[in-house]
């Protein structure tokens, strides 16, 4: 057993009595039922506080596929967008927001939310009303706060009045109040609407998040997780220190290597060090691997999406467009194309075959440049986009290529290592729920085990019990959830029994099984024998039992020992 504290493992039961751990140790009555974890490690389930199922909580009772893959508590509402506060007519609004910043098809959250709420009092409400099979908590996202107060003045990035920064400080220090988390803000020009626009809270005015820091302030309460991509180093981080002093509440922000700017990261560090030396409480979210690409015909990123012969057979059933890409005259035809203008991100795959690998058998996210399909093509004599093409048609046109895109410069993990073993860091940024049609990070907890603590062969590997304190008591206590990560009496009985020598991911697929029928990438994992949720089984090798203990959490929770435990 794993106590999610970073202890080293020990033998031991664990009883659990309705939905807390009451007894650690040699427990010799009977249980009503009882798994038998010989050979197993048990953890703490894991507590993932960054993810997008702001949307999905209001319509499906399973917050998949996070809770298939051992996950007890996520948090929403991230990146500043989501969808309350919101007036009807800015509904639609909310979803382009959503849909161009975390790649959730529109049509899905337009037939899936019932909209039954306006205030995020009532969205919490809403939520509440859904038993889950795990918990969740929501943030209150810039996006929607603000296009809120200011209507459209606010989606189209107009000055806020002092007027409307204090009524963004009052509404936020009320939602807080009533149980929100947190707030969250996007600052970053890579963050879209599905129109291609800049989001509502692109460099957000200084007084405005002054203004929003102060109702945290009001609160005493509540965590705030920004994006920036720091383009003008010294004012933004000099923001973030200025609001963690005006709201005296923790912050943290997205760290990854950025493929354009490589060595950043490093500054980004030496900053937050320098700030946590000086008082201040922020960390950096960082994730365990490459954010990575799914390149696949089913998919929303692949080499050929931007050709004109590709464009013509887009929208048509996916065995058809296999039929026709099998016809070697459209082949011919398609791979001497040039790619349409307006299509940057999708065009630059086309120079980036030395950063863009086959997938055999299982997925690789530490892969070899020698290994790329650039490397394949010299190797053979062949153009490389003839080998994209054949991998694209693999499996009937559902195989994917994976595209290592950030958190991968220089071919290999090392950086990523240094990040994750930094004390001022927190393994996250999963994005369970986001980018349903490119990117299935959402497996990271599960990946953080079996590639960092057991199989990694390019590198040295992570002690498995501070990789399991790191994405369970540690994630909970930065976010003020005191009452879970840990396997002890009083806490939460959030627990997973793994068979870690048989800890496997699978391959991401594509399902269609959103509102309207719309597309999300899905994985998998062996290895999950139970996870375990405030004391209810939840799902067994990886099935689910039926059982929706889940609930929503609102506000920061005390640990065991504050709540008289």
């Amino acid at each position: 057993m794993f106590d999610g504290r970073g202890s080293a493992p020990v033998r031991a039961d664990i009883a659990i009595s309705g939905d807390r751990i009451v007894q650690v140790g040699v427990v010799d009555e009977k249980g009503r039922e009882e798994i038998d974890a010989a050979g197993r490690i048990v953890t703490p389930g894991w507590v993932d506080i960054h993810t997008h199922y702001d949307g999905q909580i209001t319509w499906d009772a399973r917050v998949t596929p996070s809770s298939t893959l051992g996950a007890t508590t996520v948090v929403t509402g991230n990146c500043g967008v989501g969808f309350a506060p919101v007036r009807p007519g800015d509904r639609d609004t909310l979803i382009r927001l959503m849909e161009g910043v975390e790649d959730i098809p529109g049509s899905a959250l337009s037939e899936g939310m019932s909209w039954d709420w306006e205030s995020f009092l009532e969205y919490m409400d809403a939520v509440e009303r859904l038993p889950h099979d795990i918990d969740v908590a929501v943030q209150v996202p810039h996006g929607a706060l603000r296009v809120y107060v200011m209507g459209d003045r606010g989606a189209n990035r107009s000055a806020a009045t002092d007027a409307e920064n204090q009524q963004m400080r009052a509404y936020l220090r009320d939602a807080i109040r009533a149980g929100a988390l947190g707030f969250t803000t996007t600052r970053t020009i890579l963050h879209r609407t599905a129109d291609g626009d800049y989001t509502p809270t692109f460099r957000a005015a200084r007084a405005e998040m002054e203004a929003i820091a102060g109702g945290m302030a009001d609160a005493r309460g509540g965590v705030m997780q920004c994006v920036s991509d720091f383009y003008h180093m010294e004012e933004e981080f000099q923001l973030m220190r200025d609001l963690t002093r005006i709201s005296g509440q923790p912050l943290t922000f997205s760290l990854i290597q950025a493929e354009a700017f490589p060595d950043q990261w490093r500054e980004l560090l030496t900053r937050l060090e320098a700030a946590v030396a000086d008082g201040y409480p922020i960390k950096a979210q960082v994730a365990g691997r490459p954010v990575g690409l799914m390149l696949g015909l089913q998919g929303s990123a692949h080499p050929f999406i931007s050709r004109p012969s590709f464009i013509e057979i887009l929208d048509k059933p996916l065995a058809e467009k296999v039929a026709i890409m099998r016809d070697p005259a459209f082949r011919a035809k398609l791979v001497a194309e040039k790619p349409l203008d307006g299509h940057p991100f999708i065009n630059s795959l086309v120079g980036a075959y030395d950063k863009i690998y086959l997938i055999k058998g299982d997925v690789d996210y530490e892969p070899d440049p020698a290994t790329s399909v650039g490397a394949r093509a010299k190797a053979a004599g062949v153009n490389p986009e003839e080998i994209v093409y054949d991998a694209l048609l693999a499996d009937e046109g559902r195989a994917f290529l994976f595209f290592p895109m950030q958190n991968y410069h220089e071919g290999n993990l090392d950086n990523v290592r240094t990040m994750l073993t930094h004390p001022d860091t927190l393994s996250a940024l999963s994005d369970g729920g986001a980018h349903v049609g490119a990117i299935c990070d959402v497996s990271l907890p599960t990946f953080m085990l079996t590639h960092w603590c057991r199989d990694r062969s390019r590198g040295p590997l992570l002690d498995l019990a501070e990789t399991i304190h790191a994405q369970t008591s540690e994630t909970a206590e930065a976010v003020g959830l005191l009452d879970r990560g840990v396997i002890a009496p009083g806490y939460l009985a959030d627990i997973n029994v793994i068979d870690f020598d048989r800890l496997k991911l699978s391959v991401p697929y594509m399902v269609y099984d959103l509102p309207t029928g719309a597309r999300r990438l899905m994985q998998d994992a062996e290895g999950y024998v139970a996870t375990i949720k405030s004391g209810k089984v939840i799902y067994r090798d990886g099935q689910a039992t039926g059982e929706l203990p889940g609930r929503l959490v609102r506000g920061a929770q005390g640990a065991p020992d504050m709540m008289g435990a």
